[in-house]
Protein backbone atom coordinates (compact mmCIF):
# COMPACT_ATOMS: atom_id res chain seq x y z
CA UNK A 1 0.00 0.00 0.00
CA UNK A 2 1.54 3.42 -0.94
CA UNK A 3 0.42 6.50 0.64
CA UNK A 4 1.00 10.30 -0.78
CA UNK A 5 4.03 10.83 1.04
CA UNK A 6 5.77 7.88 -1.13
CA UNK A 7 4.87 10.16 -4.04
CA UNK A 8 7.42 12.79 -2.85
CA UNK A 9 10.25 12.15 -4.97
CA UNK A 10 8.51 11.95 -8.05
CA UNK A 11 7.40 15.81 -7.18
CA UNK A 12 11.60 16.16 -7.98
CA UNK A 13 10.96 15.94 -12.04
CA UNK A 14 9.94 17.84 -14.75
CA UNK A 15 6.15 17.87 -14.91
CA UNK A 16 3.76 17.50 -12.75
CA UNK A 17 2.29 15.06 -10.47
CA UNK A 18 -1.30 14.42 -9.63
CA UNK A 19 -2.52 12.68 -6.83
CA UNK A 20 -6.11 11.09 -6.60
CA UNK A 21 -8.01 9.77 -3.58
CA UNK A 22 -6.00 12.13 -1.28
CA UNK A 23 -7.43 11.89 2.45
CA UNK A 24 -7.87 15.18 3.76
CA UNK A 25 -5.90 13.91 7.07
CA UNK A 26 -2.95 15.43 9.34
CA UNK A 27 -0.12 13.19 7.56
CA UNK A 28 -1.41 14.26 4.14
CA UNK A 29 -1.56 18.14 5.37
CA UNK A 30 1.92 18.09 7.14
CA UNK A 31 2.82 16.58 3.53
CA UNK A 32 1.30 19.08 1.13
CA UNK A 33 2.34 21.92 3.43
CA UNK A 34 6.35 21.02 3.43
CA UNK A 35 5.56 20.65 -0.25
CA UNK A 36 4.39 24.40 -0.15
CA UNK A 37 7.21 25.24 1.74
CA UNK A 38 10.01 24.02 -0.78
CA UNK A 39 7.66 26.73 -2.87
CA UNK A 40 6.14 23.97 -4.87
CA UNK A 41 2.99 25.05 -6.44
CA UNK A 42 0.31 22.77 -4.76
CA UNK A 43 -3.47 23.06 -6.22
CA UNK A 44 -5.54 21.53 -3.73
CA UNK A 45 -9.24 20.32 -4.85
CA UNK A 46 -10.39 18.81 -1.27
CA UNK A 47 -14.15 17.91 -2.52
CA UNK A 48 -12.65 16.06 -5.53
CA UNK A 49 -9.86 14.64 -2.91
CA UNK A 50 -6.91 15.86 -5.53
CA UNK A 51 -4.45 17.67 -5.22
CA UNK A 52 -1.94 18.10 -8.09
CA UNK A 53 1.80 19.26 -7.61
CA UNK A 54 3.66 21.27 -10.14
CA UNK A 55 7.50 19.33 -10.03
CA UNK A 56 10.18 21.50 -9.64
CA UNK A 57 12.38 20.28 -12.28
CA UNK A 58 15.64 18.98 -10.15
CA UNK A 59 15.83 22.10 -7.86
CA UNK A 60 12.99 23.04 -5.34
CA UNK A 61 12.54 26.49 -5.70
CA UNK A 62 12.63 27.80 -2.70
CA UNK A 63 16.43 26.75 -2.51
CA UNK A 64 16.98 29.41 -5.25
CA UNK A 65 16.45 32.60 -3.04
CA UNK A 66 16.19 31.52 0.29
CA UNK A 67 19.80 31.93 2.34
CA UNK A 68 18.33 31.32 5.75
CA UNK A 69 18.16 27.45 7.05
CA UNK A 70 14.78 25.97 5.75
CA UNK A 71 12.20 24.37 8.22
CA UNK A 72 10.26 21.72 7.36
CA UNK A 73 7.61 20.31 10.38
CA UNK A 74 6.19 17.47 9.56
CA UNK A 75 4.12 16.66 13.44
CA UNK A 76 4.02 12.49 13.27
CA UNK A 77 4.14 12.13 9.27
CA UNK A 78 6.97 9.13 9.65
CA UNK A 79 6.05 7.88 6.25
CA UNK A 80 6.58 11.73 5.29
CA UNK A 81 10.35 11.98 7.42
CA UNK A 82 12.08 9.49 4.74
CA UNK A 83 11.17 10.46 1.19
CA UNK A 84 11.51 13.91 1.94
CA UNK A 85 14.66 13.91 4.14
CA UNK A 86 16.27 12.32 0.74
CA UNK A 87 14.16 14.25 -2.15
CA UNK A 88 15.77 17.96 -0.11
CA UNK A 89 19.30 16.11 -0.26
CA UNK A 90 19.67 15.32 -3.88
CA UNK A 91 17.22 18.52 -4.93
CA UNK A 92 18.04 21.39 -2.03
CA UNK A 93 20.60 22.53 -4.41
CA UNK A 94 23.15 24.12 -1.79
CA UNK A 95 20.53 25.40 0.80
CA UNK A 96 20.32 24.03 4.34
CA UNK A 97 17.19 22.25 5.63
CA UNK A 98 15.77 20.97 8.89
CA UNK A 99 13.03 18.48 9.44
CA UNK A 100 11.40 18.30 12.54
CA UNK A 101 8.29 16.87 14.22
CA UNK A 102 5.88 16.91 17.34
CA UNK A 103 8.02 14.75 20.70
CA UNK A 104 6.65 11.44 19.11
CA UNK A 105 8.74 11.93 15.81
CA UNK A 106 11.43 12.31 17.58
CA UNK A 107 11.74 8.92 19.14
CA UNK A 108 10.83 7.45 15.62
CA UNK A 109 14.73 5.67 14.07
CA UNK A 110 15.79 7.39 10.74
CA UNK A 111 19.43 6.70 11.11
CA UNK A 112 19.47 3.19 8.58
CA UNK A 113 18.51 5.84 6.01
CA UNK A 114 20.87 8.84 7.33
CA UNK A 115 23.53 6.19 7.27
CA UNK A 116 22.98 5.64 3.57
CA UNK A 117 23.02 9.26 2.78
CA UNK A 118 26.41 9.62 4.10
CA UNK A 119 27.98 6.84 2.33
CA UNK A 120 27.35 8.79 -0.98
CA UNK A 121 28.73 11.65 0.78
CA UNK A 122 25.67 13.86 1.62
CA UNK A 123 26.16 16.20 4.87
CA UNK A 124 23.00 14.51 6.76
CA UNK A 125 23.05 14.33 10.55
CA UNK A 126 20.38 13.50 13.23
CA UNK A 127 21.84 16.36 15.30
CA UNK A 128 20.32 15.68 18.90
CA UNK A 129 22.36 12.28 18.46
CA UNK A 130 19.63 9.64 18.83
CA UNK A 131 19.51 8.00 15.48
CA UNK A 132 16.09 9.92 15.23
CA UNK A 133 14.60 13.75 14.13
CA UNK A 134 14.99 16.26 14.33
CA UNK A 135 17.90 16.04 10.98
CA UNK A 136 19.69 18.41 9.18
CA UNK A 137 20.92 18.65 5.77
CA UNK A 138 23.42 20.39 4.20
CA UNK A 139 22.86 20.51 0.27
CA UNK A 140 26.21 19.67 -1.91
CA UNK A 141 24.14 20.83 -5.40
CA UNK A 142 22.57 16.95 -5.37
CA UNK A 143 23.09 13.22 -4.36
CA UNK A 144 25.97 11.20 -6.02
CA UNK A 145 26.31 8.19 -7.33
CA UNK A 146 28.02 5.02 -5.72
CA UNK A 147 27.73 1.79 -3.67
CA UNK A 148 25.41 1.82 -0.68
CA UNK A 149 24.99 -1.07 2.14
CA UNK A 150 22.21 -1.36 4.00
CA UNK A 151 21.38 -4.41 7.04
CA UNK A 152 18.10 -3.98 5.71
CA UNK A 153 16.31 -2.24 3.36
CA UNK A 154 13.66 0.20 4.58
CA UNK A 155 13.85 3.73 2.16
CA UNK A 156 13.99 2.44 -1.36
CA UNK A 157 12.19 5.09 -3.47
CA UNK A 158 15.21 7.78 -3.23
CA UNK A 159 17.62 6.12 -5.47
CA UNK A 160 17.12 7.39 -8.17
CA UNK A 161 17.35 10.86 -7.47
CA UNK A 162 20.63 10.59 -7.20
CA UNK A 163 22.85 11.76 -9.94
CA UNK A 164 24.23 8.24 -11.68
CA UNK A 165 24.06 5.02 -11.24
CA UNK A 166 23.44 3.32 -7.77
CA UNK A 167 24.27 -0.20 -6.13
CA UNK A 168 22.59 -1.40 -2.87
CA UNK A 169 23.71 -4.24 -1.40
CA UNK A 170 21.52 -5.45 1.89
CA UNK A 171 24.39 -7.29 3.95
CA UNK A 172 21.07 -9.15 6.18
CA UNK A 173 18.25 -10.91 4.49
CA UNK A 174 15.58 -9.05 2.89
CA UNK A 175 12.37 -9.60 4.75
CA UNK A 176 9.81 -6.86 3.02
CA UNK A 177 10.49 -8.16 -0.40
CA UNK A 178 6.26 -7.65 -1.57
CA UNK A 179 6.83 -4.38 -0.13
CA UNK A 180 10.11 -3.88 -2.32
CA UNK A 181 8.50 -5.05 -5.46
CA UNK A 182 5.54 -2.81 -5.09
CA UNK A 183 7.58 -0.03 -4.85
CA UNK A 184 9.81 -1.28 -8.07
CA UNK A 185 6.32 -1.20 -10.00
CA UNK A 186 5.64 2.39 -8.81
CA UNK A 187 8.84 2.91 -9.89
CA UNK A 188 8.28 1.68 -13.69
CA UNK A 189 5.35 3.79 -13.57
CA UNK A 190 8.27 6.90 -13.71
CA UNK A 191 10.52 5.19 -15.72
CA UNK A 192 12.88 3.60 -13.29
CA UNK A 193 14.21 0.10 -13.77
CA UNK A 194 15.50 -1.42 -11.23
CA UNK A 195 17.33 -4.36 -11.75
CA UNK A 196 18.69 -7.08 -9.03
CA UNK A 197 19.76 -10.57 -8.07
CA UNK A 198 17.26 -13.51 -7.30
CA UNK A 199 18.52 -13.84 -3.46
CA UNK A 200 17.07 -9.98 -3.10
CA UNK A 201 21.00 -8.93 -1.58
CA UNK A 202 22.27 -6.99 -4.38
CA UNK A 203 20.18 -3.93 -6.76
CA UNK A 204 21.65 -1.78 -9.46
CA UNK A 205 19.38 1.47 -9.95
CA UNK A 206 19.65 3.69 -12.91
CA UNK A 207 20.13 7.27 -11.55
CA UNK A 208 19.76 10.19 -12.99
CA UNK A 209 16.11 11.03 -13.00
CA UNK A 210 15.87 14.52 -12.03
CA UNK A 211 17.83 15.16 -14.85
CA UNK A 212 15.77 12.78 -18.11
CA UNK A 213 12.44 11.65 -16.64
CA UNK A 214 9.42 14.03 -16.88
CA UNK A 215 5.57 12.76 -15.20
CA UNK A 216 3.11 13.29 -18.14
CA UNK A 217 0.95 13.97 -14.98
CA UNK A 218 -1.15 10.93 -15.12
CA UNK A 219 -3.20 10.69 -11.81
CA UNK A 220 -1.44 8.62 -9.34
CA UNK A 221 -4.29 6.90 -7.20
CA UNK A 222 -3.84 6.67 -3.38
CA UNK A 223 -5.10 3.53 -2.19
CA UNK A 224 -7.22 2.41 0.65
CA UNK A 225 -5.26 2.27 4.13
CA UNK A 226 -5.63 -1.50 4.96
CA UNK A 227 -4.31 -0.97 8.42
CA UNK A 228 -7.19 0.70 8.72
CA UNK A 229 -9.43 -1.58 7.59
CA UNK A 230 -8.12 -4.47 9.57
CA UNK A 231 -8.97 -2.96 12.81
CA UNK A 232 -12.69 -3.45 11.42
CA UNK A 233 -11.80 -7.57 10.69
CA UNK A 234 -10.93 -7.45 14.51
CA UNK A 235 -13.99 -5.87 15.15
CA UNK A 236 -15.73 -9.21 13.78
CA UNK A 237 -13.08 -11.11 15.95
CA UNK A 238 -14.74 -9.49 19.03
CA UNK A 239 -18.11 -9.39 18.54
CA UNK A 240 -18.55 -12.87 16.23
CA UNK A 241 -20.19 -10.80 13.35
CA UNK A 242 -18.98 -10.50 10.12
CA UNK A 243 -17.60 -7.69 8.65
CA UNK A 244 -16.78 -7.50 4.85
CA UNK A 245 -13.80 -5.37 3.95
CA UNK A 246 -13.34 -5.07 0.10
CA UNK A 247 -9.94 -5.28 -1.77
CA UNK A 248 -8.01 -6.41 1.76
CA UNK A 249 -7.28 -9.74 2.94
CA UNK A 250 -6.60 -11.01 6.34
CA UNK A 251 -4.47 -13.74 7.75
CA UNK A 252 -3.19 -12.52 10.98
CA UNK A 253 -3.87 -15.29 13.95
CA UNK A 254 -2.32 -12.93 16.34
CA UNK A 255 -5.78 -12.07 18.35
CA UNK A 256 -6.01 -15.62 18.93
CA UNK A 257 -9.34 -15.87 16.72
CA UNK A 258 -9.95 -18.59 14.34
CA UNK A 259 -9.69 -17.79 10.46
CA UNK A 260 -11.45 -19.18 7.99
CA UNK A 261 -10.54 -17.60 4.32
CA UNK A 262 -12.69 -17.95 1.20
CA UNK A 263 -11.62 -16.08 -2.38
CA UNK A 264 -13.65 -12.76 -1.68
CA UNK A 265 -13.86 -12.96 2.46
CA UNK A 266 -12.99 -14.21 5.85
CA UNK A 267 -14.68 -15.94 8.45
CA UNK A 268 -13.51 -15.01 11.74
CA UNK A 269 -14.46 -16.39 15.54
CA UNK A 270 -13.83 -14.84 18.30
CA UNK A 271 -11.16 -15.13 21.31
CA UNK A 272 -12.06 -15.88 25.31
CA UNK A 273 -13.46 -12.24 26.74
CA UNK A 274 -11.72 -9.35 26.77
CA UNK A 275 -10.63 -7.91 29.51
CA UNK A 276 -9.58 -3.99 29.18
CA UNK A 277 -9.99 -0.89 31.16
CA UNK A 278 -7.41 2.22 30.97
CA UNK A 279 -5.67 2.89 27.67
CA UNK A 280 -2.99 5.74 26.68
CA UNK A 281 -2.72 6.29 23.34
CA UNK A 282 0.88 7.49 23.52
CA UNK A 283 0.32 9.91 20.28
CA UNK A 284 -0.43 6.67 18.42
CA UNK A 285 -3.51 6.07 16.36
CA UNK A 286 -2.94 2.41 16.43
CA UNK A 287 -3.57 2.53 20.45
CA UNK A 288 -6.66 4.24 19.76
CA UNK A 289 -8.64 2.14 16.88
CA UNK A 290 -7.19 -0.86 18.30
CA UNK A 291 -8.30 -0.69 21.68
CA UNK A 292 -11.41 0.89 21.12
CA UNK A 293 -13.11 -1.78 19.31
CA UNK A 294 -13.38 -3.60 22.99
CA UNK A 295 -16.54 -1.46 23.28
CA UNK A 296 -17.71 -3.62 20.83
CA UNK A 297 -18.14 -6.50 22.76
CA UNK A 298 -19.60 -4.44 25.84
CA UNK A 299 -16.18 -4.30 27.18
CA UNK A 300 -15.86 -0.83 28.80
CA UNK A 301 -12.24 1.12 27.82
CA UNK A 302 -11.44 4.73 27.94
CA UNK A 303 -8.76 5.57 25.69
CA UNK A 304 -6.84 9.07 26.19
CA UNK A 305 -6.45 11.43 23.42
CA UNK A 306 -8.94 9.63 21.19
CA UNK A 307 -8.37 12.50 17.77
CA UNK A 308 -4.84 11.28 17.58
CA UNK A 309 -6.70 8.99 15.08
CA UNK A 310 -6.63 12.40 12.83
CA UNK A 311 -3.23 11.55 11.63
CA UNK A 312 -4.54 8.88 9.31
CA UNK A 313 -8.70 8.70 9.72
CA UNK A 314 -9.82 11.86 11.04
CA UNK A 315 -13.58 10.07 10.86
CA UNK A 316 -12.55 6.98 13.01
CA UNK A 317 -14.79 7.22 15.71
CA UNK A 318 -17.38 8.14 14.02
CA UNK A 319 -17.04 5.17 11.38
CA UNK A 320 -16.92 2.96 14.35
CA UNK A 321 -19.88 4.27 16.09
CA UNK A 322 -22.02 3.04 13.12
CA UNK A 323 -20.25 0.29 12.32
CA UNK A 324 -20.75 -1.01 16.22
CA UNK A 325 -24.81 -0.73 15.63
CA UNK A 326 -24.75 -3.22 12.85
Amino acid sequence: MFRCAHYIPFTCLQGKTVLDNLLDSDDNRYMLGALRTLWLNVDEDKSNQQAIVKSCGGLFPVSKESKDEIQLFLGNTGTAMRPLTAAVTAAGGNSSFVLDGVPRMRERPIGDLVTGLKQLGAEVHCFLGTNSPPVRVVGKGGLPRGKVVFHNLKSFIWPPLALGNMEIEIVDKLILVPYVEMTLKLMERFGVFVEHTDSWDRFLVRGGLLENAYVEGDAAYIEGDASSASYFLAGAAITGGTTAVEGCGASSLQLGATVEEWPDYCIITPPEKLNVTAIDTYDDRRMAVAFSLAACADVPVTIGDPQCTRRTFPNYLGVLATFSKH
